[in-house]
């Protein structure tokens, strides 16, 4: 028999290979088992890897590539990927066609509506019918590339199926954009596994798959099963897809994933008959979803209509109810966000909503408190704004017990913070922390952060961090990491070198120690020691953020007063736009496992150290996995005397048989 030559053999496999894809995530009809594709997969690879002159990019052999170093690069998009306006039921969709009507007046509108899809967005960029990048949507202007990471999904070809009817997009430039999301029973899969392995579990399948495409490692991507479903297509000239039922049908020609629910209707009552028929059916779809877009269908219709601020009139997003849960108010807290602003956090029973655990939500201000009478103890009903953010919608009373407490805010306010005043100016809802503003609450709190105690920031001082702030360059915490040389060096208190050095600094900063980063955030009752505990309990700031109350009070040395208090932190409105803000930055803490001769050994310092201060003692003891405390208590390990030392300490170390060490005795521990 007459052997095939390698280059022809290659390229049969690749154009099978393709077409089984295709028939997988395209059409979701696969035409062979796992086991066969697997098995021509290895053999392309294996012949790939004995002819390497013959591999070629496109090869679906070749998705994952090397890991980025420097992170991803800004690119700035061809056309705005913009978001929607919500609606939320027919009267608004009904105002909405009204606004279009006097927009395009003698105008029909066809209308096209398709299920939205809760991942990542970000478009696809073909050249000459082959990938060569991928953009996250960013601020709409501009995203991040991320192409080495789309590479490695499966559903993405990298280069578009062969099609008559569409063979002209194969030249150009085409822009598939699209939701980068994880199916439910990939996500359902992928926990189980990580269950198994003692792994914590993924809080839910939107914020794991955004979180995977920004990993700088494409190996660590390729392992998590990402699917990409298309619902736009772009052509330089917009006459090429004259609907957006047409470019559906285009995407589906060139070998995309897209939704097959969508549909065109030609009336709002068939719209709506849409809508709610998917709101009993949405459910049972393969991934998460609030609701449907609703768009005019003739693409130049949707063009003449044009954009308001950063929503196009031509296209509304309809959000369906959010779901509800009840559980029981343990205790009402407040925490002071970063404009001196008092904000009450309703501490709740951890009960599941929309997917995902909630154990906290704001309650805005005293008067919301009032108007909606809720006490500690009451069980009240909660949903999720826009199935992201929790709400106390309303309290059962019919289940409200006996002792019930009535929340009072003034003596709250003193007991929770005695040292501050706060103050209610004029109609006002808030109260705020008197004698104070934003912008100084601002500078100490960047100061905090930049501290030596925390992350350490060179010539992030306070007269610096003041002209910073005054400048306008620096409105929250995560902005000093936006900061640029040329921005900096035009302020007075910098000249070239000064600013060369700032920004260099600050850089170095991106990956700070995890017990580090938490403490400098500001949380109240969080000091060096705590943070510590808190990072090696929770090993990373996704996991504390989701922490309960309970897993809280289980880390030792903190109580209700400490655990009630991180939780309000992490409700805080504010304080998850910082966390935002740090992660969009590409700041990621990191945690490393304490190792060294004192791990499991608590110290406590009295009197003075000739080698070294107290806080210097502190940080060496803590390099070495060992645990500083500031007082002594029962299963202290040593008490390290120095010269001049109190009483107290020593008469407390008899007590709990705590053994007292000497300056030479610490110094010869602290040796590796």
């Amino acid at each position: 028999m007459t052997q095939v030559p390698p280059e022809v053999r290659i390229r049969e496999l690749r154009e099978l290979l393709n077409q089984y894809s295709y028939q997988y995530h395209v059409d979701d009809a696969p035409s062979v088992s796992d086991a066969v594709y697997d098995g021509l997969f290895n053999e392309l690879k294996q012949l790939e890897q004995a002819h390497p002159e013959l591999i070629v990019p496109d090869s679906i052999t070749q998705r994952v590539g090397s890991e980025l170093k420097e992170g991803f690069q800004k690119v700035t998009h061809s056309t705005r990927m913009l978001s929607l306006n919500d609606v939320f039921d027919i009267e608004d969709v009904r105002a909405w066609v009204t606004r279009i009507d006097k927009l395009l007046p003698g105008n029909t509108h066809e209308f096209f509506a398709d299920i939205k899809m809760d991942g990542l967005a970000c478009a696809l960029i073909y050249e000459d019918g082959v990938l060569s990048q991928a953009v996250t949507r960013g601020d709409s202007f501009v995203g991040e590339d991320v192409t080495n990471n789309v590479r490695t999904i499966k559903s993405v070809p990298l280069r578009l199926r062969a099609s008559d009817k569409y063979s002209h997009f194969l030249s150009g430039r085409t822009e598939i954009r699209g939701e980068i999301v994880m199916l439910k029973r990939d996500f359902e899969v992928l926990n189980e596994t990580r269950k198994k392995n003692g792994e914590p579990e993924f809080a839910n399948p939107r914020n794991l798959a955004a979180g995977t495409i920004r990993q700088l490692d494409p190996k660590l991507v390729a392992k998590r099963p990402l699917t990409l479903i298309a619902y736009d297509l772009l052509r330089d000239d917009p006459r090429d897809v004259e609907s957006y039922m047409a470019t559906y049908d285009a995407i589906t020609e060139l070998g995309v994933r897209r939704n097959r629910q969508a549909n065109v209707f030609t009336s709002i009552d068939e719209v709506m008959k849409f809508v709610y028929e998917w709101d009993e059916k949405r459910h049972s779809l393969p991934f998460s979803t609030d609701g449907l877009v609703i768009r005019v269908n003739d693409r130049a219709q949707y063009a003449r209509l044009g954009v308001v601020g950063k929503q196009p009139r031509g296209a509304v997003a309809y959000k369906y109810a959010a779901e509800q849960a009840t559980t029981i108010v343990q205790d009402i807290v407040i925490s002071i966000g970063r404009t001196g602003v008092a904000t009450p956090v309703a501490v709740f029973n951890p009960v599941v909503v929309a997917g995902t655990t909630v154990q906290h939500a704001s309650l805005h201000n005293a008067d919301e408190i009032a108007r909606k009478d809720i006490r500690i103890g009451d069980t009240v009903v909660i949903y999720k704004a826009g199935d992201i953010i929790p709400q106390v919608e309303s309290v059962v009373t019919a289940l409200r017990p006996a002792d019930a407490k009535v929340f009072d805010y003034r003596t709250a306010l003193s007991e929770q913070y005695p040292e501050l005043q706060f103050e209610r100016q004029g109609n006002d809802v808030a109260y705020r922390v008197k004698g104070t503003s934003s912008e100084l609450i601002l500078k100490r709190s960047v100061e905090y952060y930049a501290s030596k105690g925390a992350l350490d920031i060179d010539t992030l001082g306070e007269k610096n961090v003041a002209a910073l702030v005054d400048s306008g360059l620096v409105k929250t915490v995560a902005d000093i990491y936006r900061l640029t040389y040329e921005e900096v060096v035009q302020l007075d208190r910098f000249a070239d070198i000064s600013a060369r050095k700032l920004v260099a600094a600050i850089k170095r900063k991106k990956n700070p120690p995890l017990e580090k980063f938490i403490l400098g955030l500001g949380i109240r009752h969080v000091g060096m020691q705590t943070a510590i505990d808190l990072a090696t309990r929770f090993e990373s700031i996704e996991s504390l953020q989701r922490a309960t109350l309970d897993q809280l009070e289980q880390v030792d040395g903190i109580g209700r007063v400490v655990a009630e208090s991180i939780v309000a932190w992490f409700a805080d409105e504010d304080n998850r736009a910082l966390l935002d803000a740090f992660a969009a930055q590409e700041v990621v803490p990191q945690y490393e496992k304490k190792r060294g001769n004192l791990v499991g050994k608590s110290f406590v310092v009295t009197g003075t150290l000739h080698s070294m201060s107290r806080d210097e003692a502190a940080d060496k003891i803590r390099a070495q996995g060992g645990i500083y405390q500031t007082s002594v208590a029962k299963g202290t390990s040593y008490l390290v005397a120095g010269e001049k030392v109190g009483a107290s300490k020593l008469v407390k170390a008899k007590k709990f048989e705590v053994q007292v060490i000497d300056e030479a005795a610490l110094l010869a521990m602290l040796t590796p």
